[in-house]
């Protein structure tokens, strides 16, 4: 590793992910070259305590250096950073992504006592994704188009790291996106704390679907992915797409979270269970081919077995494929903290089981694709995904970041052959 550039460390979700490589930019345009920016992810107690084993990991190995923390779990909780001698800087979601915090922090009074903790109200942010990178990775590229929630579930945190929604003009995404198109990228993925809430806060309250479908009239767009978006918040003009638009891959990420509905009313959610099973079972029959990953939440406080079993049945009766299974655990300051908590031994027993589901899910969804034939993005010279985002393992070198026709072969139950 080049000894003058920046480390970093990245927790949490692929918006994070593209945030880390606009602070490595903007950390080596200042010349601040010999720090470790460390960007943390607060969706769970959990995640906060790695990110603090992972900063006393990286003090150790690298003592000489700086260690600047960020992210959301630094801008819900600062000062649990800040009395952490091995930190330097403790710097707020809003103020990473200014250049110039980047430059002030590149003068030589790095680790001085003044302005240790650089974290505003997020809450009074108003725009996002002032400073756009030209993706990242040789392959996909990642445009965040929304940041913030304006939800406030019971169980999360996020919208007290992220602040409220906020979305970026559609011509800005487009100009980006056209961009990289014209430097090889094959795929874009859209990104976003809440992207269903696309457009709320802009003129005209345009709707997920106009962008996507604004995007796909660029030429040269290959393929356009969608994150993780609330199904219930689905529109008119998005369902179009999956329909009719094959540039636009048939995999969807849903935050159901739960498949009971007094877990979901406790929870805040804007769904219940049947909503869940109608938009699969819709986006389905406009996409035979679509598949659909899911975060789910298992011990969620007052959760019964009864209604364990009601989120265990969703995988089934959604066609799930790709679980996300979240251990409940309680983050202060929110509500379902303050409920009623299940025994962390049935928390743990009932995760394993949805985990156990996911797996056979998955298994059944490699098993059906054997025999096909498909078109896969190579993300390696021996691995690559299919438009359904399953992955794919060649055994021979393949061409990096191109788009290949390949007969899959077999699976091992985590993955394909081609």
């Amino acid at each position: 590793m080049d000894a003058k550039a920046p480390i970093l460390a990245t927790h949490g979700c692929r918006l994070n992910a593209w945030e880390s490589e606009a602070m490595r930019e903007m950390a080596g345009a200042a010349g601040l070259t010999d720090a470790v920016i460390v960007n943390t992810c607060a969706v769970t107690a959990e995640a906060v305590r790695k990110a603090r084993q992972e900063i006393r990991r990286l003090k150790r190995e690298h003592p000489e250096r700086p260690i600047l923390v960020t992210g959301c779990a630094a801008q819900t909780e600062p000062q649990t950073f800040a009395a952490m001698p091995e930190v330097a800087r403790v710097i707020g979601n809003a103020e990473k992504m200014r250049p110039e915090t980047w430059r002030a922090m590149a003068a030589p009074d790095l680790i001085g006592p003044t302005e240790r903790v650089l974290v505003d109200d997020i809450m009074s942010v108003r725009e996002t994704a002032g400073h756009l990178i030209d993706g990242f990775g040789r392959h996909r590229a990642y445009v965040q188009v929304q940041n913030g929630c304006d939800h406030r579930c019971t169980f999360c945190i996020i919208p007290y790291g992220r602040g409220n929604s906020r979305s970026v003009p559609a011509g800005v995404v487009v100009e980006q996106i056209s961009r990289l198109v014209d430097r090889g990228f094959r795929e874009v993925v859209l990104t976003g704390v809440d992207l269903t809430s696309w457009g709320a806060d802009l003129p005209g309250t345009p709707r997920l679907g106009d962008l996507v479908r604004r995007v796909l009239r660029l030429t040269g767009i290959e393929r356009l992915r969608i994150s993780s978006i609330d199904s219930i918040e689905a529109d008119p003009a998005l369902m179009e797409a999956i329909a009719t638009e094959p540039r636009l891959m048939p995999h969807l990420h849903l935050s159901l979270q739960h498949g009971d509905d007094l877990i979901l009313k406790r929870m805040k959610r804007r769904h219940l269970r049947d909503d869940a099973i109608r938009f699969c079972e819709e986006a389905r029959a406009l996409r035979p081919d679509i598949a659909f990953g899911a975060d789910i939440i298992a011990g969620f406080p007052t959760e019964t077995e009864a209604a364990f079993e009601n989120s265990l049945k969703l995988v089934e009766d959604c066609g799930l494929t790709f679980l996300h299974v979240f251990p409940y655990s309680p983050r202060k300051g929110t509500p379902a903290a303050r409920m009623p908590q299940v025994a962390g031994t049935a928390v743990r027993e009932r995760a394993a089981r949805l985990r156990a589901a996911g797996t056979e899910a998955l298994t059944r969804h490699l098993a059906g694709q054997v025999g096909q034939v498909a078109q896969v993005l190579t993300e390696g010279p021996r691995m690559a995904r299919t438009p359904q985002f399953a992955e794919v393992g060649f055994d021979r070198d393949m061409p990096e970041g191109g788009v290949v026709t390949v007969r899959l072969t077999g699976h091992d139950g985590a993955r394909l052959t081609a």
